[in-house]
């Protein structure tokens, strides 16, 4: 079982490189319009980036998500990212510990991250499907102990499952061992979608289970739909190439799940599904996020070699600066809070699930 999953996550790596995964629907940012101020009353240079997320400080609101290990080629990949992250002060999570788990001969290609990075905020990864099936407490601290991580992610791919030509569509169960899980372990679950995002219902249920966090990872990014169309038409496999092809575009676009999020929980959410830049950063914090996260952009990057990488950082880095600047935010608290207007199918969305898009544009920074 454990070859077959390193071979999945081997094809999967290859193909989110080569072919073209991005969903074709787009994510919303084009429909937050932020508000210029031409007298900022602030200074560039004196802008502040840096925040906290689950007890640990980031010099900038940004997430390197979950994306790999398991295999002997993401442990280099893991390291630049783990390097990176530890260099700009940025949080990073590891993909799905599973093969590690049952083959331990894998950890190593996870634990590099906190090797390389040990005052980074470091997100494990398990899939619930696997809490579901049978995994639980202990299988959840070896993943946090392997990689000393701050946070469980569990990761919800229903979409993908359902079109993988082995998927585990078994998800009864998985709330009641997260609940289990979440009240035991000694760091924070989050909950992260993998491309499709999440309902307001879905998030209210796991705020009541006593999950911290949730990684919306909305529809607009990579469809892994379309990454499983792409496996499945190398081996031959007509329904699922179907599946793959009618379920590319399915989901709740990034910004709308974002706000049905942030609106019916107190929880940390992130924000990732189709951010492409930092431009993006601040408007997902605008509408509710505490950091915005970036998958396959960063790991094309690394694929390159680090040069790429801190350079896509750092520009980044300097969009999101920029764009604080124009909207007059000092640091991230005054980001939250700048007016914004919502416009084309993002706000017709909220509309429809009965948010008032007028709270977001008269809203005011404090002085």
């Amino acid at each position: 079982m454990s070859k077959k999953i390193a071979l999945r996550k081997k094809g999967h790596l290859n193909i989110s490189l080569r072919e073209n995964v991005q969903g074709g629907i787009s994510s919303g940012f084009e429909d937050v319009l932020l508000i210029h101020q031409a007298l900022p009353e602030t200074n560039r240079s004196d802008i502040d980036l840096s925040t906290k997320m689950f007890g640990r400080s980031l010099d900038a609101p940004l997430v390197l998500e979950s994306m790999t290990g398991g295999v002997p080629e993401a442990m280099k990949l893991n390291r630049l990212l783990a390097e990176c992250a530890e260099k700009y002060g940025l949080a990073i999570g590891v993909g799905s510990q599973r093969a590690a788990i049952e083959r331990p001969i894998f950890a190593k290609t996870y634990s590099v991250v906190r090797d390389v990075a040990p005052n980074t905020l470091v997100f494990a990864n398990l899939g619930a499907p696997q809490f579901a099936s049978g995994y639980g407490i202990e299988e959840a601290s070896v993943a946090v102990d392997m990689i000393k991580a701050d946070a469980l992610v569990i990761h919800a791919n229903p979409l993908q499952e359902s079109i993988q030509i082995e998927g585990e569509t078994s998800f009864k169960g998985a709330l009641p061992k997260i609940e289990e899980v979440a009240r035991a372990l000694r760091v924070p679950v989050i909950i992260k979608e993998t491309g499709s995002g999440m309902s307001r219902e879905v998030a209210s249920q796991i705020e009541k289970v006593g999950a911290k966090g949730i990684d919306v990872a909305g529809a607009g990014g990579t469809s892994w739909a379309a990454v499983e169309y792409f496996r499945a038409l190398q081996g031959g496999h007509r329904i699922q190439q179907q599946l793959g092809k009618i379920f590319r575009n399915w989901g709740i676009p990034t910004c709308a799940s974002l706000v049905e999020v942030s609106r019916s929980t107190c929880l940390t959410v992130i924000s990732s599904g189709g951010l492409r830049s930092g431009l993006d950063v601040a408007k997902s914090i605008a509408l509710g996020a505490a950091a915005g996260g970036f998958a396959l952009p960063v790991l094309k990057a690394a694929k390159r070699g680090s040069r790429y990488l801190n350079e896509l950082i750092e520009i980044l880095i300097e969009e999101l600066r920029t764009t604080m600047f124009l909207v007059g935010a000092r640091n991230i608290d005054d980001l939250r809070n700048v007016p914004l207007v919502l416009t084309g199918n993002t706000a017709y969305w909220l509309n429809e699930r009965g948010y008032s898009t007028r709270d977001f544009a008269n809203r005011r920074i404090p002085a």
